[in-house]
């Protein structure tokens, strides 16, 4: 079976084969990159488990994220060395550890760790998945068969918060590990009868450790500086040591590949400026689809006080659309100017990051919803436009290449895009805080009147004078602090509104549909 080829394959099942794949690919896909959202629900139970700040909480997604971004550049080489079959199933197998691993470990170090390995697994799986589906589907219905790939690479990070509430509210947030687990073992089976073999033409390629280990070095420098920037000064004498490993690392990473003989990331790609246009719109992508999704549920928890449940629920409705609309999409890809489709989901996704913007807490749950699906639909036009423009460039002998670089540039806007978008909002926030906090002063009626209610009302519950005053306070620091924190919120969601409008350019260079080559 390990030799089996997809042409081979293909004679077996007869033209329903593509589709068998395209679901297999995607299963393993949906199962690995559900669990890069599910624990945003649970980040204020895992902080209250083990006693942490949202700084170090934040990490269980930037370490998934980053370690997924870097592992995809490995899949080329795994194609080539070990075959779609194998690489697919060490992946799944790679990933089922991890997910065990996290749902026993017993501090936040184990459990980050945990999330590095599912993400390793998530990075490696992705790029496979996507190779294999482009190559058994012709030219004129990739599109299509892309956009159906990619409707589970959006929805999975969609439903991942509903999964993550639900499993929270029923059990614990260490349950939410355990629910992937069908899916992986189910996905583990259909690889082993449906995905091709190893090409026994293909030429074994040495893997590059130096450039990968550049790389993860660069990545995680990168990570460190964004996260700890805020609370150690951007340009204090850590930030400025943080940055320069990052650029270190970077170029070490840049020049070792212009020299290696079997680059992990063939740099020529780059020469070519329609691949670059689909490259930089995949970045900004990411930072989108990740930055709002781990930002809607964590909003709506703190700022709304939402259940688990309830906040991953904000999000059923846009998984809907998706779904609807990806095949759609994908049709619209084959036949319409991809310049054009680009420009219009980049001009819905920031109209709906312009609208969650205006969300505070007394906005109502449908909504945020519709406010979510309006995102959603502009993410469901770009993830097969950017896809297909992006590998259209390409000759057949790229294919592999040029996938893992396309991911990995996504992810990495969206590792860029969570740890950016937490030390935005925390910069954001205090400013608020500061700024709202100076107005509190006797000459501010608003506050002065507050103040008599709640000493009015702590009065009537029999509540001692000498506690009245000093109580009602902190009610009003409490009301300064949540107000400030919605402020920051409000930033965040704007930042991503200047982003997509500005990626309007860069989405103009993608040029008009071409024929394959």
């Amino acid at each position: 079976m390990t030799s089996e080829s997809i042409e081979t394959l293909s004679e077996r099942y007869g033209s329903s084969y593509r589709w068998i794949l395209t679901t297999t690919g995607m299963m393993a896909a949906m199962c690995m990159i559900l669990t890069s959202t599910m624990v945003n629900v649970a980040v204020p139970s895992i902080m209250g488990a083990y006693g942490v700040g949202q700084d170090e909480a934040q990490w269980m997604a930037t370490a998934f994220l980053a370690t997924m971004t870097a592992s995809q550049l490995l899949g080329a080489w795994v194609i080539a060395t070990f075959g779609a079959r194998n690489g697919y199933l060490g992946a799944v197998l790679i990933f089922m550890f991890g997910t065990i691993l996290g749902a026993v470990a017993p501090n936040i170090d184990i459990l980050i760790f945990a999330r590095v390995v599912q993400g390793f697994a998530a990075g490696v799986v992705q790029p496979i998945a996507m190779i294999t589906i482009f190559r058994v589907f012709p030219p004129e219905k990739r599109g299509l068969a892309l956009s159906v790939y990619g409707m589970g690479i959006m929805v999975a990070p969609i439903l991942g918060p509903v999964v993550g509430g639900i499993a929270i509210d029923t059990w614990s947030w260490r349950h939410l590990f355990f629910v992937p687990l069908p899916v992986a073992a189910l996905a583990l089976v259909l690889g082993a009868f449906f995905m091709p073999g190893r090409d026994p033409d293909a030429r074994k390629t040495p893997f590059d450790w130096v450039g990968y280990t550049l790389v993860v070095g660069a990545i995680v420098s990168l990570m460190i500086y964004i996260a700890y920037g805020q609370r150690d000064g951007w340009t204090s004498d850590a930030s400025l040591i943080r940055a320069a490993l990052t650029l270190t690392f970077a170029s070490g990473f840049i020049i070792s590949q212009l020299r290696s003989a079997a680059p992990i990331l063939d740099c020529s790609l780059f020469k070519n400026p329609q691949f670059v246009a689909a490259a930089v719109l995949g970045f900004v992508f990411g930072a989108g689809n990740f930055g709002s999704t781990y930002l809607i549920p964590v909003f709506v928890q703190s700022v709304q006080n939402f259940s688990p449940t309830a906040s991953g629920l904000v999000t059923v409705p846009a998984g809907v659309v998706l779904m609807v609309l990806f095949p759609i999409a994908g049709r619209l890809v084959d036949t319409i100017a991809v310049r054009y489709l680009a420009m219009f989901g980049l001009a819905v996704f920031a109209v709906g990051a312009m609208l969650l913007q205006s969300t505070d807490v007394n906005t109502a749950y449908w909504t945020l919803a519709f406010y979510v699906v309006v995102g959603r639909l502009g993410m469901s036009i770009m993830m097969p436009t950017i896809t297909i423009s992006a590998l259209r460039a390409l000759t057949p002998e790229q294919l592999n290449q040029g996938s893992g670089a396309i991911n990995f540039v996504r992810l990495m806007g969206g590792a860029c895009g969570v740890n950016g978008l937490v030390a935005f909002m925390e910069r954001r926030t205090e400013f608020h805080s500061l700024s709202l906090t100076a107005t509190q002063t006797p000459d501010n009626s608003s506050s002065q009147e507050l103040l008599s209610r709640v000493a009015d009302m702590l009065g009537a519950v029999g509540v001692p004078e000498a506690i009245v005053q000093p109580g009602a306070l902190h009610f009003l620091g409490r009301v300064v602090e949540a107000q400030a924190q919605t402020m920051g919120f409000k930033d965040g969601f704007m930042i991503l509104t200047v982003v997509f409008v500005l990626a309007l350019f860069p989405a103009w260079t993608l040029g008009r549909k071409k024929k394959e080559k």
